[in-house]
């Protein structure tokens, strides 16, 4: 067997399964549970930081432990700018020897242990946002993952596709649901993520991103349809699901980019045309041509780049906006005591704070007055289970009714030995305005 491709083993274990009967002699096809796999693999491994990821051989396929776990083997594997980042400046390794990789799409070779969803031979997409567990990441022939983590694919994508958009949803989902608590439950039975994480039990969630998940919005604050949303650096991955999930949602979106580069392909892009676009060049023009526009009424800004641009988007930002008679919270035992009336303000009119959230960074600065910044708790995603579980359900229905494009793929390499030559190319700004895929089938 050792010659024989993965899928041609895949077909013998198929033809060689003995089918059970019921008593009426009736033929019933047992599912199984795993196919064959080999005890070794072929990884990547960073050994030090500022070096390359070396190309291994004969290095343990990784074993599923929990109930609840998968062994996917890749197919296709998506790149990103963290694979790089922390390499070159030395965060996020955990522990040397290495294997990075955050997204991959490929085949359940083992399902889990416990009732699940997903089926041996199922094409899936694998969203690896425990950095901390080499089992799960991507820069490997096998991976294992939570099935609550795992996302079916619909036949119409690639698996190329499918390997895109993973770790750019649950950022864009987060993001939005938990950071600015957009109720996506109108859009094929979407999560509140906001009302969600506060049926989770605190001690449940991690110290580091408790305050963000219980604190950090007030109910009558959360956006709603009709409401702004302005994204910085919006030709990224990130802000092209950030963009597509909040338009679904009903709000109103300012893409800030580069459009020299990305004007045309953005003002034609039906899933991601916005209602305003800005050109980033000059900065500053950009914030007066959104406060120009917006007048007042941009209360929410997600930035994708960094420090610099977020303290741009900052000065765009409006707190101070007024809403008369706000809505009675939705979970009063959870939202705590009402914040006092700002002097000068009606009894009967509340202030509405601005939001900005840092996907790399956030302002060097204190938040001004009226004004919270945020960081995406990523780590819900695979520490809570109910949020894990709500996300992919809703990835596999947006998918399956093509409410959600993925981002476009820029270009292909081939096998994981090509990995440093694309991350090479991130590196040289050679990869914008979409995704680096490596087919590794």
């Amino acid at each position: 067997m050792g010659g024989l491709s993965f899928l041609r083993r895949m077909s013998l274990q198929q033809k060689n399964r003995t089918p059970a009967s019921t008593a009426s002699g009736e033929v019933v096809e047992e599912e199984p549970a795993r196919v064959a796999t080999p005890e070794t693999q072929t990884v990547l491994l960073l050994h030090a930081a500022r070096q390359p990821y070396q190309l291994t051989e004969d290095y343990p396929v990784p074993q599923v432990e929990g109930d609840s776990e998968v062994l996917v083997r890749a197919q296709a594997i998506g790149l990103n700018p963290i694979d790089w980042k922390a390499p070159d400046f030395n965060f996020a390794i955990p522990e040397l020897p290495y294997i990075s990789g955050r997204e991959l799409a490929g085949v359940v070779v083992q399902k889990p242990r416990h009732a699940s969803r997903l089926k041996v031979r199922d094409r899936v997409l694998v969203i690896s946002t425990d950095y901390r567990d080499l089992r799960k990441a991507a820069y490997q022939q096998y991976v294992v993952a939570f099935d609550y983590n795992t996302v079916r694919l619909p036949p119409a994508l690639s698996f190329e596709e499918g390997s895109t958009l993973g770790v750019a949803f649950v950022a864009a989902a987060l993001s939005l649901g938990v950071c600015m608590g957009v109720d996506f439950s109108s859009v094929l039975g979407g999560p509140d993520l906001f009302s969600l994480v506060r049926e989770v039990a605190p001690e449940v969630l991690a110290d580091d991103i408790r305050k963000e998940c219980l604190d950090s919005i007030r109910d009558y604050e959360r956006a709603v349809a009709g409401d702004w949303l302005a994204v910085w650096g919006g030709s990224s991955t990130s802000a092209n699901i950030t963009i597509q999930l909040a338009k679904l949602a009903g709000l109103k979106t300012i893409a800030v980019v580069d459009k020299a580069k990305h004007g045309l392909r953005l003002a034609n892009h039906k899933s991601m045309r916005t209602d305003l676009l800005v050109d980033s060049h000059d900065p500053q023009r950009a914030v007066d041509i959104i406060r120009g526009n917006i007048k007042g009424k941009l209360r929410f800004g997600i930035d994708t780049r960094g420090k610099e641009s977020a303290t741009s988007l900052l000065q765009a930002l409006s707190p101070g906006n007024v809403a008369t008679a706000p809505p009675v919270s939705r979970d009063a035992s959870s939202a705590g005591d009402s914040p006092p009336s700002p002097p000068a303000t009606p009894h009967d009119s509340t202030l509405l704070s601005a939001h900005l959230i840092g996907l790399t960074g956030l302002p060097k600065q204190t938040p001004p007055e009226g004004t919270l910044f945020h960081t995406v708790p990523i780590k819900l995603f695979h520490e809570v289970p109910a949020v894990g579980e709500a996300l992919v359900g809703w990835l596999e229905r947006l998918l399956a009714n093509g409410l959600v494009s993925p981002p476009e793929i820029i270009d292909v390499e081939q096998g994981l030995g090509s990995i440093n030559k694309g991350l090479d190319r991130m590196r040289k700004g050679e990869i914008s305005g979409g995704k680096l895929v490596v087919n590794v089938a």
